[in-house]
């Protein structure tokens, strides 16, 4: 690498990000490139090609390609240009007579910006590999391993064999662009890099770009002269890019880098896992050494399988970790359900919490305060945390493993608190759950000293060499704690998301039960006014009404006393939460006994025992509160001749209803308007218990009518069970083989693509000749008219439509049928649907095929 117009004193390894590894314009000697134009037309040749046509480089430039590449080479490259995937991928052809001069080649294709480039290696002598059959003995090795750490040791060991390499190493990388030394397989006597670290500058950014694009890398002589490929710039002024390209020159700091190493041959095979490069297989030789193309696509490939197996296993050990954590979080989350928590409660299951993301220290940091548990800085250092934290962003989880590393006071609390994981909880004020991790004093082993760099003038400025020394080196690390892993960030947002769901939750409860007792509240104060208004005159017409029956001063203040008394009762059971359940009849009794007095033998109460609770009751009563006193102030009470009949009976719904019927008395006109008291009797049970009410003003009399729902009041002992609802049979509950459905044609009538290519595939598995498909009623229409079906699958609802107008077309052509549908036991189908089965989603093969299967019999047997 080289660097113009650098000042001495700014050089550093950083410089190497810049070079342009892919745009350097020379290749390695043991082949040679060729490039042409989409009209086949030589564009770019190595300067080595002369060797083997026999003709200058220079004059090759611009001529038809077939001025030196046979007729037949040209017609297979053009045969593997045409599955060619796209720019990011290569074909290779093994053995090709590629200038009809009876030499063969092992050719690699690829296109570059435009251009196809050619390159092409002089066939090894033995015979060739068949790479296919190679990796596959390779792979069943690995895959019998067992653990992560089994596989990436047979992997090195497996790989080390086919190439003959001294040393295979795997080495992966970690999230800083570092790396590690993993696994290793090598001959003796040449030491071990077993465990060793590398820094993230050993292998710049733009290198690990070209490793995902180009996943095998062979330096066969590192002290090689490389070949130049000219022009070097096109018509437009720009070099080739040869990021794909199999013969590419290494870069000069490269190659001195494995000078320094001693190495003189070097081969990587990238592993890949969702599109990121997550390791690489580092192959190193210390003599000069060729592998032939074929081998190269064997190791290729097999380090293809290979990260996908790591992927599979790491994705395995994945969610058992997060299984293992949803366990903890649904505990977590039942349990501040039920405590019905808040944010200044959360605290209280710090323990649990700490379960979920283990943790040295736990705080709730709420409205500026913080609540501690274990080891965590203090409330003033916490606040100060919380300040550097609202400038990450809301609504994001934080980690970091090195608190001081961005926040600098963090310094002074490293021995408590060296890494944080925050939760946000809420937006303004920004409040967090913070959990703690202390500081863990690691001892690191470099492969050398990364900082140790030279600094030396080259032809073009002042650049840095690569380090010289690759003995452990080993680093003491300061101020960092365990690191916070995947598992454990998934599960803080997983926590972060269900705390913000029961919090609103709670916060929307609470202001549902403030609105309601603000109503109540309302309600009430409207009564005590109602009822302060009136009671003197409800004092004066007990006075008038207990005058007739009294025949003396210590009678009449006797019957004056027990009415007072029981309009207190009726008081003190309205508003007392902590009343036991008590009888409707006793409800209405004491409302009539005391308001009207003698007349409570006009009113007749007819029903059985129903007993309602202490909230229940306070409403019921105020309701006949009203309905007597209005009775004895304008209806059938208020004269000496008119009756109350008050009925009440459980309904079909288990529903108690209850019917108030005035008769006898003066005529009843409907009031002019609404009065306080209307309004209680016609909303109060609606409101309060869900319930019904109607109030009606007959000449003979007012009429009303309730209707308490079931949850409301209770029968004395226990009440006898409903009768049972004879349930269709579930499909899942029976069996039948699947090679039932051999030779049948079957339609399935889905509208998600996804269940219905699944069953498609799961009814061709089982021995359906062939399937069609339908999204509607009018697709499936069209394939019943069209084809010859044996048997149907229907889901029930099909979007904007359900399935059950196929019923009558299927059954007009004998075509048995089974339904699917995600609505449960309560679905009805269509009487015309007969004895159909419905079987539930999500199914299961063989029940859905025992289903089918069943209902083809049918029809079967039917014929």
């Amino acid at each position: 690498m080289t660097i113009q117009s650098q000042p001495f004193g700014d050089v550093d390894i950083t410089n190497c990000e810049r070079e342009p590894i892919q745009f350097l314009g020379r290749i390695q000697n043991f082949g040679y490139l060729l490039a042409v134009s989409t009209d086949w037309l030589i564009e770019r040749v190595s300067t080595n090609i002369g060797d083997v046509v026999g003709r200058e480089p220079a004059s090759l430039l611009g001529e038809p390609v077939l001025s030196i590449v046979s007729e037949g080479a040209l017609h297979s490259i053009r045969g593997r240009l045409q599955i060619l995937s796209g720019d990011g991928g290569s074909e290779r052809i093994v053995g090709l007579d590629l200038f009809g001069t009876g030499m063969r080649f092992d050719v690699a294709i690829h296109v570059s910006a435009g251009s196809i480039v050619i390159e092409a290696e002089p066939q090894a002598e033995r015979a060739s590999t068949n790479p296919g059959a190679l990796v596959k003995s390779m792979i069943n090795r690995v895959q019998k391993t067992q653990g992560l750490e089994g596989l990436y040791k047979e992997s090195v060991r497996q790989l080390r064999g086919i190439t003959g390499f001294d040393r295979v190493m795997l080495y992966r990388f970690a999230e800083s662009g570092a790396g590690a030394v993993i696994a290793e397989a090598s001959r003796s006597g040449i030491g071990s890099f077993l465990g060793l670290n590398y820094p993230a500058t050993d292998i710049p950014p733009q290198a690990r770009l070209l490793y995902v694009r180009n996943q095998v890398r062979l330096i066969a002589d590192v002290g090689s002269e490389t070949v130049p490929v000219i022009p070097e710039l096109d018509p437009h002024g720009k070099p080739i890019d040869l990021s794909l390209s199999v013969l590419r020159s290494v870069s000069p700091i490269h190659i001195e880098y494995l000078t320094n190493m001693g190495v003189a041959a070097s081969m990587s095979v990238s592993i890949v896992i969702d599109g990121q490069l997550w390791g690489l297989f580092a192959l190193h030789n210390y003599a000069p050494r060729h592998l032939a193309m074929d081998v190269r696509a064997a190791a290729e490939l097999f380090g293809q399988m290979v990260s996908l197996i790591i992927e599979g296993r790491l994705a395995k050990e994945q969610r058992q970790l997060e299984e293992a954590g949803r366990i903890l979080h649904d505990r977590f989350v039942s349990r501040i359900v039920a405590a019905s928590s808040t944010l200044d409660t959360i605290g209280e299951f710090a323990d649990d919490l700490r379960e979920i993301i283990p943790a040295d220290g736990f705080a709730v940091f709420v409205r500026g305060e913080a609540q501690c548990y274990g080891h965590c800085p203090s409330g003033e250092e916490i606040a100060s945390l919380a300040r550097f934290l609202n400038r990450a962003g809301s609504g994001r989880i934080y980690a970091t493993d090195e608190i001081s590393a961005n926040h600098p006071p963090g310094v002074d609390y490293i021995d408590r608190a060296a890494g944080v994981l925050a939760i946000p909880i809420s937006r303004s004020p920004r409040d967090y759950l913070l959990f703690f991790r202390r500081e863990i004093i690691q001892t690191v082993t470099w492969a050398g000293d990364p900082k140790t760099k030279e600094r030396t003038i080259g032809p073009n400025g002042v650049r840095l060499t690569p380090r010289k020394s690759f003995d452990a080196w080993k680093e003491t690390v300061h101020g960092r704690s365990h690191p916070w892993t995947l598992s454990e960030t998934k599960a803080a947002e997983g926590l972060r998301v269900s705390i913000l769901e029961v919090l609103l939750r709670f916060n929307e409860e609470s202001q549902r039960q403030q609105s309601l007792a603000t109503q109540r509240q309302e309600l009430l104060i409207a009564e005590l006014n109602h009822r302060v208004r009136n009671i003197l005159s409800l004092i004066r017409a007990l006075v008038v009404q207990s005058k007739p029956g009294a025949a003396t001063v210590d009678d009449f203040a006797g019957i004056i006393g027990g009415r007072i008394q029981a309009l207190a009762r009726a008081h003190d059971q309205i508003t007392s939460a902590d009343a036991g359940a008590v009888t409707l009849h006793d409800i209405v009794r004491t409302e009539v006994s005391a308001y009207i007095g003698d007349k409570a033998g006009r009113v007749s109460l007819t029903g059985p025992d129903i007993f309602v609770e202490a909230m229940t009751f306070s409403t019921l009563a105020l309701v006949f509160h009203e309905l007597v006193t209005n009775s004895a102030k304008y209806g059938a009470l208020s004269d000496s001749s008119g009756s109350v009949d008050v009925r009440w009976r459980i309904d079909e719904n288990d529903a108690c209803r209850i019917d108030w019927i005035e008769s006898g008395g003066p005529p009843v006109a409907a009031p002019r308007r609404r009065g306080f008291g209307s309004t209680i009797i016609e909303r109060s049970i609606p409101h309060d218990l869900s319930g019904e009410a109607r109030i009606d003003y007959h000449l003979a009399g007012v009429r009303a009518h309730f209707t308490l729902p079931g949850n409301v009041f209770h029968l004395e002992g226990k009440r006898a069970p409903a009768p049972a609802v004879e349930a269709r049979p579930d499909a899942s509950a029976l069996a039948a083989p699947a090679a039932a459905l051999a030779g049948l044609r079957g339609l399935v009538v889905e509208d998600n693509l996804i269940i219905s290519l699944d069953a498609e595939q799961m009814l061709i598995d089982h021995g359906m000749v062939e399937v069609f498909t339908a999204a509607s009623v009018g697709e499936a229409r069209k394939v019943i008219d069209a084809q010859a079906i044996d048997v149907a699958l229907l889901d029930v609802n099909l979007g904007s439509e359900t399935s059950f107008p196929l019923v009558r077309d299927l059954n007009a052509r004998h075509i048995p049928f089974v339904f699917v549908t995600g609505y449960g036991e309560n679905i009805e189908l269509p009487v015309e649907a007969g004895e159909a089965d419905a079987v539930k989603k999500p199914f299961v093969s063989d029940l859905l095929v025992s289903a089918i299967a069943r209902a083809a019999a049918r029809r079967t047997a039917a014929r």
